[in-house]
């Protein structure tokens, strides 16, 4: 779906899929031990398998050569107290994942804002 939503907003972009935060982790990681261009943008789900999108978004923001990137964070949640610790924690942007398709599609438009922002210090 975040494919469909960024092509509908004429954002290009290669994405780099993980399916937990362990194998994110890594990937970072990696990054910093290569001296590798980091990416633009990380696109975060709180919920993540292995290692949370919370100690992820840590990990990112205070001890990654990675830092300053924009982080978006995007998650079924709309307590105040995530957003909150997402904002403490350095995230750009807060989404909260849309229940319909049509909304959804709109993610790619806030994405498109998110990269055109100056990155984070």
């Amino acid at each position: 779906m975040i494919r469909e939503a960024l092509a509908e907003n004429d954002v290009q972009a290669e994405l780099i899929l993980f399916d937990d935060g362990e194998k994110a982790y890594r990937y970072f990681q990696g990054l910093e031990q290569d001296q590798a261009v980091c990416p633009d943008l990380v696109l975060l789900d709180l919920n993540l398998p292995k290692m949370s999108g919370w100690e992820l978004l840590d990990f990112l923001r205070r001890k990654s050569n990675c830092r300053h990137i924009s982080v978006a964070v995007l998650s079924s949640s709309d307590a105040a107290s995530d957003r909150l610790q997402a904002k403490r924690l350095g995230a750009n942007r807060y989404i909260r994942k849309p229940s319909n398709l049509e909304d959804f599609i709109r993610i790619g438009a806030t994405i498109r804002a998110v990269l055109s922002e100056e990155p984070t210090t």
